[in-house]
Formats: structure tokens, C-alpha cells, sequence
């Protein structure tokens, strides 16, 4: 289970004035602010798209755009999104300071793919840890908050409002389009849904 939520672009407009900067060609701008969005004109988005189809070293631009949304999903995917540091950052819900703060359901974890056998078990499991954070409400014992945290299943779902910009989705598209993970599929697709992602991310 993945829930992407609150998406904000930010920064087109510079991204592609800077992207004129090495041929001085701003008078061929066609680019526009409409209804308080902006909008690439032709000869924008046709430069755009031939600079993002030359490589990295020439679409450095779309470095300059940037995404920033909240994301909810399970620490199994959280730990493959880790390996994108450079050029992201994200601030999360914390599991050391609010883990104990509200009882342990279903829906805070990614059960969406667990056969019934599996849901029986993860059942028990939930309500074990509730059973334990109960405990530690009354007793604030440090051991029953360890015991939480270390048996905390990697399908808890946690939330973070992350940055990163188009060539950081370049890169993740392009490597996790095909993964075993749905929520990889789905992150995809989102991604696939932003301003010219055709032509700035996909490169089609």
C-alpha cells in the first residue's frame, strides 16, 4: 500500500529560463503564467524535451524543478526509497517519540497482498503490540517501548513529507518501473501524472 498525497511542482518558471542560460536564447521564450499556473509554450517544452533526451549532463535544468509530497508506505518500500538520498530529503512521522501514541489497528499497516492465513497472524501480532503499548502507557518501562520498536513489523505504514526533484524521478522510474512491489508501480504512475512528465521524465 502506497498513498501519495498533497503533490506540489515548484520552480518550472526558473528551470527553464536557466535552461536558455547557455545560448543566451531568452527572447525565445514562449512560456506563460495562466490562471496562476505555468505553462510551457512550444518552443519551451520543444527545447525542453531535446535537452532531457541528450543526457544528464544536458538536461541539468530539471534538477532545478522540484516535487514535494507526502508519502504513506510501508518500511519494507521506505527502505528501498533510502537509497535515493542524493538530491531528496524527507521529514517523517516519528516511530521513537508517537509509536505509543494511539492503539495499533489494521489500517496502519500494508496488509493489502497478505492471504488469509497471514492476515490471522498479523492480527495477533497487532494486537500483541497493543497489548504492549497499553503497558507502557501505565509503567513507561523503556524495555516495553524497546520491545515495541524491535518487534514492529516492516509493513507498518509511515508518513513523510519528502522533496526531490525531476531527475530524481528520472532515476526511480527508470530503475523500479519493472519491481517486484506494487507500491513501485503506483509511485510510478503518480510520478507519470506530473506537469510534462512525458517529455521531462519519461522522455517519450
Amino acid at each position: 500500500m502506497i498513498n501519495l498525497e498533497r503533490t506540489e511542482v515548484m520552480n518550472l518558471h526558473n528551470a527553464i529560463r536557466g535552461a536558455r542560460n547557455p545560448m543566451n536564447s531568452w527572447d525565445r521564450s514562449d512560456s506563460s503564467f495562466e490562471d496562476g499556473r505555468f505553462v510551457l509554450g512550444p518552443n519551451d517544452l520543444d527545447l525542453a524535451a531535446r535537452l532531457c533526451r541528450s543526457g544528464s549532463d544536458h538536461r541539468k535544468f530539471i534538477r532545478q524543478i522540484f516535487v514535494s509530497v507526502d508519502i504513506t508506505a510501508p518500511l519494507y518500500w521506505w527502505k528501498e526509497f533510502d537509497t535515493y538520498k542524493v538530491g531528496t530529503v524527507a521529514n517523517s512521522t516519528s516511530t521513537m517519540h508517537k509509536i505509543h501514541a494511539k492503539p495499533f489497528s489494521r489500517e496502519d499497516f500494508s496488509c493489502d497482498h497478505m492471504n488469509p492465513q497471514t492476515l490471522e497472524q498479523m492480527d495477533r501480532v497487532i494486537a500483541f503490540l497493543e497489548e504492549l503499548r497499553q503497558q507502557y502507557q501505565k509503567t513507561k518501562d523503556k524495555d516495553i517501548w524497546y520491545s515495541i520498536i524491535q518487534f514492529l513489523p516492516s509493513s507498518y505504514n509511515q508518513m513523510r513529507t519528502v522533496t526531490m526533484n525531476y531527475e530524481n524521478l528520472v532515476g526511480m522510474v527508470r530503475s523500479r518501473k519493472n519491481h517486484k512491489l506494487q507500491e513501485w508501480h503506483d509511485f510510478c504512475h503518480w510520478a507519470e501524472t506530473l506537469p510534462y512528465a512525458k517529455e521531462l521524465i519519461l522522455f517519450e
